[in-house]
């Protein structure tokens, strides 16, 4: 079989296309760009814009090929409100159209496809299963939502997919916010977290997301939806001061009204200045924690990474790239 994985190139992809290569299988990865990753070696490119139909076509999807959508815009680098919505809805929703479209031409009918946690929005039920309300806070979940509304027209059409809503993924080369958090870390600064800091705050790690991807594929790509995040997540405080003890700071965990910090924020975002986004601020002090147990039962996904590790492994990179040892695994 072979293994066609659009953005194979980015965070995921680049950790699922050699797990799959080491399996003796045939995987084409098929991206805007190639990095010069060692799996290049095993594994076949095809340079493709998601948001070009011509491009997608020129990937040459067959009938018995396994497909994995991995393609997105993330929210950073930040953007403006007005800006939201064509930054993030040609690549989110219409690639991810486009990619279905070019799969039912040829036949194929094996989708994994990556959405997000964000779909949910404000928390209602603790922990989330996949059955809690969708009802997103901005551009970026409203646009993976709507793929997902797609997955569900096309799936009631013969086709198969899988849909994965992770957590904030983190692991070697993506420091996205963190590095804001890293900094405050390095320069002895307070770090204000908004709220009390009591509410748990999860991860997923790369290599976990690579695996239930792996794992949506040896299942049979079920047509279901699964959360992915470590287990038992710790709470923001422990965290935090984990990691500026380990890092040796004297950085000040400062807690905040949460309501006071979100309404400054949200001024900032109204005058086009964010400071973060508001699908990650408005929930930052909610207790915003997956169920995964749904993966477990159906696929025998695992979460191998504990989000202290996680953050600490990240801090570790952070500085090592810093200091010019290590370069930056992701572009």
């Amino acid at each position: 079989m072979r293994h066609i994985i659009f953005g194979g190139d980015g965070f995921v992809g680049r950790h699922l296309a050699p797990k799959l290569a080491a399996e003796g299988e045939e995987v084409l990865v098929a991206d805007i760009v190639k990095s010069s990753l060692p799996h290049y070696g095993d594994v076949q490119f095809v340079q493709c814009d998601v948001t070009d139909t011509s491009a997608i076509a020129n990937v040459g999807i067959k009938a018995d090929d396994m497909v994995y959508n991995l393609s997105a815009k993330m929210l950073s680098p930040l953007q403006v409100r007005a800006k939201r919505h064509d930054f993030f809805f040609p690549v989110n929703y219409y690639g991810t159209e486009n990619i279905i479209k070019a799969l039912d031409k040829a036949g194929a009918n094996k989708l994994v496809h990556y959405t997000t946690d964000m779909i949910y929005g404000h928390t209602y039920v603790w922990p989330q299963t996949e059955e809690h309300p969708a009802a997103p806070l901005g551009e970026y979940g409203l646009s993976k939502w709507k793929t997902e509304e797609l997955a569900t027209e096309w799936r009631k059409r013969g086709m198969n997919i899988s849909l994965f809503r992770p957590r904030l993924i983190i692991g070697p080369g993506r420091l996205g916010i963190l590095e804001k958090l890293f900094k405050l870390v390095d320069y002895n600064l307070p770090i204000p977290m908004i709220g009390s800091g009591k509410n748990p705050y999860q991860f997923i790690s790369v290599f976990d997301c690579a695996d239930a991807a792996y794992a949506g594929w040896k299942a049979g790509v079920p047509n279901e939806a699964y959360n992915l995040g470590s287990l038992n997540p710790p709470p923001v405080r422990k965290l935090l001061g984990d990691l500026v003890r380990f890092a040796d700071s004297k950085s000040l965990l400062v807690p905040t009204p949460a309501w006071a910090v979100k309404r400054t924020l949200d001024f900032f975002d109204m005058i086009n200045m964010p400071i973060m986004d508001p699908e990650q601020y408005l929930i930052a002090d909610e207790m915003c924690v997956l169920d995964v147990s749904k993966a477990e039962r159906q696929l025998g996904w695992i979460p191998k990474h504990r989000d202290e590790d996680m953050l600490i492994a990240a801090y570790k990179e952070y500085r090592l790239v810093k200091e010019g040892k290590a370069p930056m695994a992701a572009h």
